[in-house]
């Protein structure tokens, strides 16, 4: 359990969006801005200096982009979290973020409460995809060649009809309390489901669950 602020490091190559971001978390006593990188190579070496509890990854930066510096800090002894922020419609690389192991994924147009709570989100231990991309990202995972094999039939047979139902909801995007509304049990006894989920499909978070959930078949694009 966080006992201070949520610490923050800001990647991003655009000094406005780095200055933007600062000066709206310093009206947040619960956040703090640690650092600044404007490459990867500078966020991956102020993860090291500064212990972020979560960076704020862009994508495209000069020098080492934001999936490298994210496969970089997710692999090692540091507990930093990523958030991607970027720009979905301009970058088509944003699955290779999740696949590097970043926690959730936001676009530079939402709200800006929304993106706050994102923050707030994955430095609890949770992780999430913006409401509104959930299937064009998915969409851009499936179609890539390298996109990971599909996972065993025994592990969806290994979950039960109640976690296969959540299982596709989290798939679809929504988050435990819309899943408890959609399948009218609590919210605690939703977030129960997930989290044996995790367990038994060996996901990391909750966005490889919703990547899991197309790989199994339970979750399918519409043509």
């Amino acid at each position: 359990m966080m006992t201070g602020p949520v610490r923050i490091l800001l990647a991003d190559d655009q000094p406005l969006v780095r200055s933007g971001l600062r000066v709206i978390m310093a009206d947040h006593h619960d956040l703090e801005v640690v650092g600044e990188a404007a490459t990867g190579a500078e966020a991956v070496q102020l993860v090291g200096d500064v212990c972020p509890d979560v960076v704020v990854m862009d994508i495209r930066m000069p020098g080492m982009d934001g999936i490298e510096a994210t496969r970089l800090i997710t692999a090692g002894p540091a507990t930093a979290r990523v958030l991607v922020l970027t720009t979905f419609d301009e970058d088509d690389h944003v699955y290779g973020a999740l696949r590097a192991g970043a926690s959730g994924f936001m676009v530079k147009d939402m709200a800006v409460d929304d993106i706050l709570a994102a923050i707030r989100v994955v430095a609890a231990g949770d992780a999430l995809i913006a409401p509104g991309v959930t299937r064009r990202l998915i969409a851009e995972f499936a179609g890539r060649p390298e996109a990971a094999p599909a996972r065993s039939p025994r592990l969806v047979e290994g979950i039960t009809e109640r976690e296969r139902e959540v299982l596709t909801l989290v798939g679809r995007g929504r988050s435990n309390t819309e899943i408890a509304e959609d399948l009218f049990i609590t919210v605690a006894t939703a977030k129960s489901h997930v989290s044996r989920l995790l367990t038994k499909l060996g996901a990391r978070d909750r966005v490889q669950l919703v990547i899991t959930a197309y790989e199994m078949g339970v979750v399918t694009l519409p043509s």
